[in-house]
Formats: structure tokens, sequence, C-alpha cells
């Protein structure tokens, strides 16, 4: 293993600096931004001491022993807190004031804490970027990527024939054979994921033989019909290029281990048949042919390579030089005491330098934490203080790749479709409501059938809910009496909240009191007969609100309708199954926490959720496309977990009457290949804890891909694995939810443009 001199060996890396000129920025970053550095560095500094005094008082005397330790002195409390401001609360058994305090930090501190970080990660991708656009225009670039013109099939009758019919091209029996790919894709992957759940080996098993047929049908018909295929165009040899190409490897390693089990029953093939199912899961990526996504990715880096390559050296030479310093940190910890990791060859008195014990394993824990999350904190000093430059400094740097790769895919998708007309005045995921709403702009609401008086009285209900608009301000206007209903009926969906908080803490509910007429029944009667009248004076005052089409149907149905009725229908469903006898007690527990839907009658005074269709809408194209990319991030790199992973021993655990290992020739927990080894010699008393099974791997590989990496000792395939999250799986995986926060603000600031400009914005379902 490397000798903690040899660290400085690694500061050679530097020497590329005068290629990439990447750390050099640093130097521009810190100048042009050294005032606002200077303030809120200050004030993050303040808010590090002042949180981890508090939470040194109140956690000190914890009877959790563990908290206890942590927190034995501020300047211990200063390391889990510095991670609590970073975003991480790797602790939980706070006390209540601790609770509050933490309460506090996640909502309002870590942001005044994450802005100097922020700004120098910032900083650094802003002058990177800046150079590449100096060199290079990136639109036009995007463009040269992105377009092309589309070629006819070619090729004699029977070529053209098989090529359009396995495209969908042609006829009505093209599209539904493509579509029944697509079902079977789908069915298939989802049926492997089942069957590695004990006792479900079998299930529909039929249909693989089904699908496989299908797909036997499909390669055979892609492979006649190579010749027509444009993309062969012009080339020699189009049927070997065929099978070389990368959806062809595809598709014969997702129905070749099928035959060759089938034709030899006993082969290695065939006693491996757990693994080989797994390759049904590649089928995935022959959506890809249907929705471009993995296939964007060079795209991508040819796009944005001159960015990714300086941003790249600067992440990977801090990330190796870390690791390095990390390893000579924690190397000989033998202080911190951790869990057993007999992978590692520990089963007792186990310490963080098991962890650190060479080079190599450091450089995947130390991945992880620059990626921003801390699983493990038993650290010593100079750990602690080094990981104290990773939060501060590396984090946001090594970042900037991910964000990258990130935001270089979403431009790709979204300039193949950015040349598709949109209709005059309209606005980003604009939908038929927005259309209409649009037309009827100028136009009066329709008279009541049940005359004048009607006419009028709907209209005094319609200003009393909604207020006018000032027509030179733009700006809505209220009566007196309209001023203080609202702000009665936002304090009445407030206290609705807290009352149903409340009514779920058992010492609370205790003394309140559980029989009929208590305090919580008495105010939900109340609030029911409020909301329910408030309802039905929007239906009564629909007629008259251009916002509702003026029809009480198509209120009915938008966010609001549907908010409203779903604020006081379960107290009716409720109300009418007790009288009848079909409700106890407990079961009525379940629809009166469906009166937490009521916080989102706040929508009508602060928009939010309201326009979350709009964004869906503004984000679709992107979403297709990266949404498949996710999907495959998260179902391959779980089948790749679930195969290193599911015997690790690191995550076994035995009764404890078997020996953790060998004893007077009896085997050990740890000492069998496998957890159904363990078993099969002390029956029913192994069990493994994570990556079990498909579903359960998936559960996992879902929380490390939003960034909580709740499992760290890998073996090392699954190291490799883990070292592929941290550096591009994590960004791609987070893509269409970056799209949607996106599409958000672009679909709230062209709200804010048209108001800024008095003009009249269409309201959203």
């Amino acid at each position: 293993s490397m000798v903690p001199g040899s660290v400085f060996l690694l500061l050679r890396l530097m020497r590329f600096e005068k290629y990439t000129k990447a750390f050099t920025s640093f130097d521009d970053v810190l100048r042009d931004n050294l005032d606002v550095l200077a303030m809120t560095g200050f004030s993050a500094l303040l808010l590090w001491i002042f949180f981890s005094s508090l939470l040194y008082l109140t956690e000190r005397d914890s009877v959790d022993t563990e908290m206890a330790n942590y927190y034995k002195s501020v300047p211990h409390s200063m390391w889990i807190t510095l991670l609590n401001l970073s975003g991480e609360c790797p602790l939980a058994h706070y006390s209540a004031f601790g609770k509050i305090i933490l309460g506090f930090i996640a909502v309002f501190a870590t942001a005044i804490f994450g802005v100097p970080i922020g700004l120098l990660g910032a900083g650094f991708e802003e002058l990177v970027t800046e150079e590449e656009d100096a060199e290079i225009d990136e639109s036009s670039d995007a463009a040269n990527v992105v377009s092309s013109t589309p070629l006819s099939a070619a090729g004699d009758g029977l070529q053209k024939a098989c090529y359009q019919f396995v495209n969908g091209i042609g006829s009505i029996s093209a599209m539904r054979f493509e579509l029944s790919i697509y079902a079977l894709i789908i069915a298939t992957a989802i049926i492997g994921i089942v069957q590695t759940v004990p006792g479900y080996d079998e299930f529909f098993s039929w249909l693989e033989w089904v699908a496989v047929s299908v797909f036997t049908i499909e390669y055979l018909l892609r492979f006649v019909g190579c010749g027509a295929d444009p993309d062969y165009s012009g080339l020699s040899f189009k049927r070997m290029r065929y099978i070389l190409s990368f959806y062809s490897i595809i598709d014969l390693l997702a129905i070749v281990p099928f035959y060759i089990a089938l034709a030899t029953p006993t082969s290695w093939v065939d006693r491996h048949d757990e693994y080989f199912r797994m390759l049904r899961l590649l089928r995935l990526l022959k959506l890809d042919k249907y929705f471009p996504s993995i296939s964007l990715v060079d795209d991508v880096v040819r796009l944005k390579r001159n960015v990714l390559t300086v941003s790249c050296f600067a992440a990977l030479t801090l990330w190796i030089i870390f690791a390095g310093i990390m390893y000579v940190a924690e190397y000989r910890d033998m202080l911190m005491e951790i869990d057993p990791l007999p992978l590692y060859g520990c089963v007792d008195g186990c310490t963080m330098s098991v962890r650190f014990i060479n080079y190599f394993n450091s450089f995947p824990l130390t991945g992880i934490h620059l990626t921003g999350d801390f699983p493990m904190v038993e650290y010593g000093s100079v750990g602690r203080v080094v990981l104290f430059f990773i939060v501060i400094a590396a984090v946001g740097v090594t970042s900037i790749p991910s964000g990258v790769i990130a935001s270089g895919f979403a431009e790709i998708v979204q300039s193949k479709s950015k040349n598709i007309p949109s209709p005059k005045g309209s606005a980003a995921g604009d939908d038929w409501f927005d259309i209409k709403y649009r037309e009827l702009e100028g136009q009066s609401p329709p008279s009541s059938s049940f005359g004048p008086s009607v006419d009028r009285l709907q209209f005094a209900v319609k200003y009393y809910l909604d207020g006018t608009i000032d027509d030179s301000t733009g700006t809505t206007v209220r009566t007196t009496f309209s001023r203080i209903g609202r702000s009665l009926f936002m304090l009445l969906i407030i206290s609705n909240i807290v009352a149903v908080v409340l009514e779920s803490i058992p010492e609370i509910d205790k003394n309140v009191g559980n029989d009929p007429g208590n305090m919580f029944d008495v105010f939900e009667k109340w609030s029911v007969l409020f909301f329910t009248i408030d309802y039905a004076l929007r239906l009564f005052s629909a007629r008259k609100s251009r916002e509702a089409l003026f029809s009480p149907w198509v209120y009915a149905f938008t966010f609001f309708g549907i908010v409203d009725i779903l604020s006081v229908l379960p107290w009716y469903v409720e109300l009418i199954l007790s009288k009848s006898g079909y409700l106890t007690g407990g079961e009525a527990m379940v629809f009166r926490i469906f009166r937490i839907f009521r916080v989102l009658q706040l929508e009508d005074f602060v928009v939010a959720f309201s326009k979350l269709d709009n964004v869906f809408r503004a984000s679709k194209d992107v979403l297709k496309a990266t949404g498949l990319m996710a999907v495959i991030i998260w179902v391959g790199s779980s089948a790749l977990f679930f195969i290193f992973e599911q015997n690790n021993p690191n995550f076994r655990s035995c009764d404890a009457s078997v020996p953790l290992t060998s004893t007077n020739d009896e085997p050990g927990c740890y000492d069998f290949e496998s957890t159904q080894e363990c078993n099969d010699y002390y029956p029913d008393k192994c069990s493994q804890s994570a990556f079990t099974n498909m579903p359960n791997t998936m559960f996992y590989v879902a929380v490390f891909l939003g960034g909580d990496w709740g499992f760290v000792d890998f073996t090392w395939p699954g190291k490799l694995v883990c070292m592929f999250l941290c550096v591009a799986g994590i960004a791609l995986y987070s893509i269409p939810v970056g799209t949607l926060f996106d599409s958000f603000g672009a679909v709230i600031g062209l709200g804010e443009e048209d108001e800024e400009e008095d003009e009249e914005t269409s309201p959203i379902l």
C-alpha cells in the first residue's frame, strides 16, 4: 500500500495545470467574489459556531451514548454541525430541543452556509464556460450535432418491407408490432426483477418464451431489413456492420443465453441462470431506438468537450489528492469503532483503519464524500479537518462535470424540438384550457337562466371570493369584507393543518379525549361546514368566472375544484360509513389523514402546485429521453449491485448461536460463500441485510442515486459501480428532476414577466 510520504507524489498531477489552466481559475474566482465571499464566509462561520454551541448544550447529556459522545464538547459538536449545515444529518436521536434546532438548520441555515460554497463552484464553472465560449459557438455546435436530414429507406422490396415493418412505418400492423415490442420489453424487465424474489422464481415464466420468440423474429427482420436502413446507406458489408452494432449486440445478449440454456440443460449457462436472467434487463436499452437517450451521450461529450476537459481534470485531481490525504489521515485510526467488516478481514474490534487500509480502498469512499454525502462520521481529528476542506471547496468543484453533462444533455434534447412552432401568444406548457382561456378574453359572462337577480348575486359572490382586477395597475382589488373573509379562511386552513399534526400525537390525543364530541371533532365539523360553503359558492359563481371558463363543471375538474372536494369529501364518507356501522375507530384515522389535503388550498394564496401540469408539458421532450435514461441507469446499476453484493458478508448477520468464524471444525457465519449456503448449514439462522433481491436492491440504489449512501462497504466490483454513480450516474439520473425544476421556474417566470408588463396572464389548471 501507499506509504504516507508517497501522497505528495500525487501532486505531480498539478503539472497538467499548464495545459488545462483549471486551478489557476480559482485565483480569478476569489478575486472576483472577494467581498461577497468575505461577508458570506464570516456569516457561515458564525452560524457554524452558534449552532455547534446550541447543540452542545442540548445533546451533551443525551441518554444515547453515541449522541453524547459526538456532542461532549463544542469542538466535537462542530464536526456533526458542519455536516448538518452542509445538508447532511447522519445522527437522528436528538432531544426535543435538538430536533427544533435541526429543523431550523434544515430550513434556513443550510441555505446561508451554502452560499460561499456555491459561489466557489459557480464561479469556477462560469470561468470555464466563458473560456469555452471564446473558442467555439456552443449553440452552433449543438445545431451541428443534432441536425441531420432524414434519409428514406433504400434497398429491394423485401429489405424495405422488413425495415419499415420493424420500425412501425407504412401500416397499422407495423405500428402494432412496434407497440408490442415496447410492451414486451417493459413486461419482461419487470418479470426479471420479480423473479429474483424467493418463491417467485417461475413468476410468468411462460411470457419469456413468448418474448424470446417475438424478439427473435424482430432480430431476423432487422437483419434482413438492414440493407434498407438509411444508417447503412452507401456502406459495404451492411449486415456485418449491423451484427457488430450496439443495438444488435444488445438484442443478441437478451436472447442467445435463453437458447443456450434450452439446448444444454446442464451447461455452465444453465447453472448460472440467475445471473443470465439479469441480461433480460438489457432489453430496456432497445427502447433507445425509439426514445434516444443513451445514444445521445456522445453528442453531449462532443458539445461540452472543452468544459468537460477542464472541469474533469480539476475534479479528478481533487479526488485523487483527497483520497490520498484521507488514506494518510485514517489508515492508523484505531480509536473510532465500526461494525464488523469480514470481507476486509475484520470481525471484531474494527476501526476506520480497516476501511482505509490502502489507497485504493480510500478512493471510492472519498468519491462518496465528494458527492456531498457523509454516511460515515466515525473519523479522527485529522480526518475531520480534511473533510472540512472537502465540504468547503471540493464538493462544489467536483460536482461541475456532473452539472455540465446534465445541462448538455438537456440542451441537446431541447434543440431537437426547438423548431416546432407554437401557437401565437402561447406559453410553456399550455394546453386546451389555456387556449380556451385566451379565446374568452374580452367576452362577457353568460347570463343566468334564472334571471338578472341571480346574475347580480353570482357577480357579488365572484367579487367576494376573487376580487376584481384594476385595469390601470393590473392588481387585484378587494373590499374590506372580502379581505377579512380571505384572511380568516387562510387562518382556518392553517389551523386545520396544525390540528391534523397535533391529533396524531398520542399524548395530545389522549388528553383531549377520543370520545365523540371532543375538541378535534367539533373543530372538524365547523371546518367542514365552512369549506363546504366555500366550495358551493365557487360552483355557484363559476358562471361568471373566466378562470372556470364560465362553467361550474370545468371548475369542478380544475386543480382548485379537485382540492376543494378532497378537503370535505373524506369527512362525509367517514360520517356515512360510521353511521352505517362499517367503520371502526382505527379505520377512521385513515380518513382523518386526508384532511392534510387542505394544505393545497393555500394554493389560492400562493401559486405553486397548480402549475405542475404546465411544467410537465413544457418539459415533456426532455423527460421522455432523460426519463428512459434514468430508468436504464437505475435498473442497470441495481442489477450489477444485486449480482456483486447479494452475498457480501459485510451485510450478513447470524443468530447468536452461530459463531462468526470457524471454531472446532464448525464453519462460522462469515465463512460461507453465500448466505444460502449458511442457511443450508444453519437453517433459518443467517440473513442478509441488503441486496437480497432485485426489488430490495432497486430501493437502495434509488437512495444512492438520490445522493445518499446507506451502504459503503462493497466488494470491489460493487465499488466500481459505486464510483460510476459518483462520477456520472447521479448526474444523469437527476436530469429529469432538474428539468422539472427548470421548467417550473420558466413557467413561473413567464407569469412574472407578464405582470411587469401589465398584461393579463392565463391561469393554470
